[in-house]
């Protein structure tokens, strides 16, 4: 691991000139899921304590219509639980325990913890795969539920971006609300594909996977007018790298130790946390 920080360190220093002028915005994936029990309320107020103002998390539906924070359609790798998320009510949810003991946190004590915290950047994810879970009926009433929710948060300075793999969701707020803020998720590098397709779409932030992208493929993004989030961030080579290839956004799942790991070794990086 150290070999590995040294030499994307190295690189860095390497272009140093457009590293002083480069800045990042980092935020906590899921709240730091390889450090912390993700998707939680501890979770998040230990990025928060932290010093980041910036999260990420994903949002699924009830059986009865109540939102709660889980990233899998299924419960058996998070929860106590087994089965289909979207097959539970509410009631059942809330018997249910993450596998360190806490309660599966709703969307609307997530909303409730961010209220009154100023200068934030928030992912909202729409999890809405498998798409027989989220037939257009179900998706519009979930997407406008979040919508309203997010926008009623009392908060300064803030960013909210809504985000999802599956297009549908997006489609609904460009034609429902159209100064939303959006940002399309692809399991694939930043590249001429992704790019045209987000521009197609009419959505100019991508979510790509760092793996394949290139330095040069983010420059011509960056030209072509879009804003780059890079993922996964699940250790600080993978925050470095995210650095060196120029990305804008970048997720972290250990928020905690690449923060403190910057602020030894690499002061010179402008980081938004």
């Amino acid at each position: 691991m150290k070999k590995t920080i040294t030499i994307l360190f190295a690189a860095a220093l390497s272009i140093s000139a457009f590293a002083q002028t480069q800045t990042i915005r980092a935020f906590s994936h899921r709240g730091g899921r390889m450090e912390r029990d993700e998707n939680t309320l501890m979770a998040f107020q230990e990025s928060w304590d932290a010093g980041y103002t910036g999260f990420e998390t994903d949002i699924r539906m009830t059986k009865d219509g109540v939102l709660y924070m889980t990233h899998d359609n299924t419960l058996e790798r998070t929860t106590n639980g087994t089965g289909r998320f979207e097959d539970k009510t509410s009631e059942e949810i809330e018997q249910l325990r993450t596998k360190k003991g806490n309660k599966i946190m709703r969307f609307d004590e997530f909303c409730d913890f961010l209220e009154g915290k100023d200068s934030l950047y928030v992912e909202w994810e729409f999890k809405t795969k498998p798409v027989e879970s989220y037939p257009q009926e179900r998706l519009e009433e979930y997407v406008e539920k979040i919508y309203t929710r997010v926008m009623q948060i009392n908060t300064k300075g803030s960013q909210f971006v809504f985000t999802s793999g599956d297009y549908r969701g997006l489609r609904y707020l460009q034609e429902h609300h159209p100064d939303a803020e959006l940002l399309i998720i692809f399991s694939k590098p930043v590249n001429d594909e992704t790019m045209a397709i987000a521009k197609a779409l009419g959505i100019m932030t991508l979510g790509c996977k760092m793996e394949g992208t290139s330095r040069q493929a983010v420059e011509k993004a960056h030209k072509e007018g879009f804003v780059v989030s890079l993922w996964p961030g699940q250790s600080v080579e993978d925050f470095m790298l995210g650095a060196y290839l120029g990305c804008d956004r970048m997720c972290t799942d250990v928020p905690l130790t690449v923060k403190n790991w910057v602020k030894e070794n690499a002061p010179w990086l402008k980081v938004i946390y």
